[in-house]
């Protein structure tokens, strides 16, 4: 069986509600201050106590400044030394420094700063190190396959933070969430957080609104606000089965325009760019556009990172004036490459796999190309070759 960790943000993510839901999943509090206390840096404690939010029970966890006047500001090399010097898990060490790198990435983007130089504020506090180091430690203790996390809820109005009055999502909380799907406007409040937006951003493996796992357990993380709308964040340890996953299910995003006025010998440069920069798959459609123009489809399939890199090449290398977005559940088989010896020479074959059987072998076509170019023998032969080699003499 595989572990399988669920993030809910329904009502947003900070970095105590995560705590506080990790917790309540079942990481033990004692670890995780005995954990913390390698650091090895005084001021802080980790308060934890049980409550409620409009009757839902979960944890709320708290980290407790002694002396919030001496607190220091720090700089991204501080953290960095702060870590690395310390007695964690190497496993921990990097994913806290990742967290932290990609909020510094983020400051140093909003405010045009070298991102060394970037002086950290709530971020540099002991809280947010308490509690992004604490994720950490959170998800190594766990020690799930895989971390899945619903669109992000950020909420709206506006939050006061070291710079000033911000709208929500403060900027850097933007910056961080790019290409990641969000929701706006739930509540009047910052629902996501900084932090809990790098915690989300670093260790996701996939963001779906869609959940259809076996739930093992479920975590509630409670935040300090009291509104109409929780203010809990749910975490869900889930397993799906099988100790290799044959159906591999991801978000994609498909990008379509329809073109009627585009000199046909465009189309193969623009498919050339949008493969080489990482479409998953790209395909041309005959239609009928209004007034019974004929014209052509476009559509595009990519990893929802690489949207704002195909709409740059569909609007700069077509003549189309508009997109059509949608994002979509893409199931794909596993597979694995392999080589394979023939008396004609090697053939790399892609095999497919499906409930742990191989369903489809395919040899890779540009190979038995070259060997039919070089022997001056049909493609075909080569390709029988393969499959008698393979003990699939039937193909």
């Amino acid at each position: 069986m595989r572990k399988i960790l669920y993030y809910d943000c329904f009502a947003g993510i900070s970095g105590d509600m995560n705590l506080g839901a990790l917790i309540h999943l079942g990481v033990d509090p004692s670890y995780l201050k005995a954990e913390l206390e390698k650091l090895k840096i005084d001021g802080f404690r980790l308060e934890i106590k049980e409550d409620k939010r409009r009757g839902i029970s979960g944890i709320k966890a708290e980290v407790v400044i002694d002396n919030p006047e001496n607190e220091k500001h720090r700089h991204l090399h501080h953290i960095e030394s702060l870590i690395n010097d310390s007695d964690l898990p190497e496993r921990v060490k990097s994913t806290s420094l990742k967290i932290f790198s990609l909020v510094a990435e983020a400051e140093a983007k909003v405010h045009s700063i070298p991102i060394q130089k970037v002086h950290f504020h709530e971020v540099g506090a002991l809280d947010s190190i308490a509690d992004i180091v604490g994720a950490a430690i959170c998800l190594d203790y766990l020690k799930v396959d895989k971390v899945v996390a619903s669109p992000v809820q950020l909420g709206g109005g506006t939050v006061k933070c070291a710079h000033g009055i911000m709208p929500v999502p403060a900027p850097a909380t933007a910056e961080i969430l790019k290409n990641i799907p969000v929701k706006t406007g739930l509540v009047q409040y910052e629902a996501t957080t900084p932090t809990g937006a790098a915690i989300l951003a670093a260790t996701v493996d996939e963001f779906t609104p869609v959940f259809n796992l076996d739930i093992l357990k479920v975590g509630y993380g409670l935040g300090t606000m009291d509104t109409e709308v929780p203010n809990v964040l749910r975490v869900f340890l889930a397993e799906e089965e099988g100790s290799v996953q044959d159906v591999i299910q991801s978000d994609a995003t498909l990008l379509e325009c329809n073109i009627d006025d585009l000199s046909p010998e465009n189309y193969e440069f623009v498919m050339d760019l949008l493969f080489a920069a990482g479409a998953s798959d790209v395909w041309i459609e005959p239609v009928i556009m209004k007034k019974s123009r004929p014209a052509s489809k476009l559509s595009v399939l990519c990893q929802p990172t690489d949207t704002g890199k195909m709409k740059t090449i569909l609007f700069t290398h077509t003549s189309t004036i508009g997109l059509r977005e949608s994002l979509l559940k893409k199931s794909a088989l596993r597979r694995e490459e392999q080589v394979v010896n023939t008396p004609y020479g090697n053939v790399r074959v892609k095999q497919s796999f499906y409930k742990g059987k191989i369903v489809n072998v395919k040899p890779e076509f540009e190979d038995c190309k070259k060997l039919s170019l070089e022997h001056n023998i049909s493609v075909g032969t080569v390709q029988s070759s393969v499959y008698k080699r393979m003990g699939n003499g039937n193909k």
